[in-house]
């Protein structure tokens, strides 16, 4: 069985729980998350079962889209709503509108980050939350992270206290960190209140399944149908269509002539519409192009 499971994950799983209960429903090991969402956190987690595990760094490697809600008045020493309070400050006016869409514009395109302590983020081989459970100060090293789009949301049911956002941004964003800047921007501290992954690459809420539908389809001996195909993870990079006699040498994972302009690389090869393998342009020569993953059949 070789696929996606557009997975709803809920609140209260980690994303390894979820990769642990899908083995046991699909009784398979070869299963693999596409990017980790904390405890607290609902939302689109593709999960790889099968051959599909070999495409997951490059599943990871994509777009997500958020809906966020921060507070403000109140810093945590985990940025979210578990921490511990460590900033106050009275919310007596609460931004308006105009103030708020002054401020979002300068965080979009390329930012830095620094990480939140209570993350997995490494430091000298261990993990920034092991450094804060310990009480231990590290210096954080900054990243960079890139912000598609950012818009502030309706303001209908929102308290005086909290702004809700949508955002759609690159791999490795912290929203906390996001929530926590956005606030500062604003003249106070803040925390990130509520988080919801609305979309992953190509796979948004729309076709998700919860848990209890996996459960129902397993019982019913229908699990494979609510697998997408590979390819559907890989819809980001281009195609390189090739002939017959390519495909058998691409499927013994040779190194061919590189005479193409594609936009991407590393970029997918098919023929007709089977998947064949994930391709990239050689590193030492680009006039050769090499194969990253190959597909059996």
């Amino acid at each position: 069985m070789d696929g996606i499971l557009p997975l709803w994950k809920p609140k209260g799983l980690t994303s390894h729980d979820c990769v642990f209960k899908i083995r046991k429903l699909f009784h398979t090991k070869k299963v693999g998350h596409t990017g980790t969402l904390d405890p607290d956190v609902e939302g689109v987690l593709p999960i790889c079962i099968g051959q599909a595990t070999k495409i997951v760094p490059f599943l990871t490697d994509t777009k997500k889209t958020y809906i966020a809600k921060l507070k403000l008045g109140q810093a945590t020493d985990t940025e979210d709503a578990t921490g511990r309070v460590i900033e106050e400050k009275e919310v007596v006016y609460r931004p308006n509108v105009q103030q708020i869409e002054e401020v979002l514009p300068s965080f979009l395109g390329k930012i830095e980050q620094v990480p939140p302590m209570y993350s997995a983020v490494k430091v000298n081989g261990k993990k920034l939350y092991e450094y804060a459970r310990a009480n231990e100060t590290v210096e954080r090293p900054i990243r960079h992270v890139y912000i598609y789009e950012l818009m502030q949301l309706s303001e209908d049911e929102q308290q005086q206290d909290t702004i809700s956002f949508k955002v759609i941004c690159s791999k490795g964003t912290y929203i906390r960190t996001l929530c926590v800047d956005i606030g500062k921007a604003l003249g106070y501290p803040a925390h990130m209140a509520e988080l919801t992954r609305e979309a992953t690459g190509a796979f948004s809420k729309k076709n998700t399944v919860t848990f209890a539908t996996i459960e129902e389809a397993v019982r019913n001996k229908k699990e494979a149908d609510l697998l997408q195909p590979i390819e559907q993870g890989l819809l980001h990079l281009d195609c390189l269509r090739v002939d017959r006699d390519t495909k058998q040498k691409v499927l013994h994972g040779q190194k061919l002539q590189y005479t193409y302009k594609l936009t991407t690389n590393p970029f997918t090869v098919m023929y007709q519409d089977e998947l064949l393998a994930v391709y990239q342009i050689h590193p030492d020569n680009p006039e050769m192009m090499k194969p990253i993953r190959v597909f059996s059949r």
